[in-house]
């Protein structure tokens, strides 16, 4: 029973902390396509300089992605016929 607390403790700290993660991320995406000094300025630590088209695309990406059900379109493939 010594060893079982603390191991419980650890997995239950674990999954506390994925699902607390996982809100907190969503919560700033959700802020970020609402505003758009916010995406210019994480656009910029990752070393990118977006023009304001380019701001629009990847807003209206973001938006679309946020959509429960909807599939990413890049996934998207379609085969070759020749095969």
């Amino acid at each position: 029973m010594n060893i079982a607390l603390p191991i419980i403790t650890l997995v239950v700290g674990l999954i506390g902390g994925f699902f607390i993660g996982v809100y907190y991320l969503r919560r700033q995406m959700t802020t970020m396509q609402n505003d758009p000094e916010m995406l210019q300025k994480v656009a910029k630590q990752m070393g990118y300089n977006l023009n304001s088209k380019q701001m629009q695309r990847a807003q209206q990406m973001m938006k679309n992605g946020n959509q429960p059900g909807r599939a990413p379109a890049a996934g998207k493939r379609q085969g070759r016929k020749g095969k």
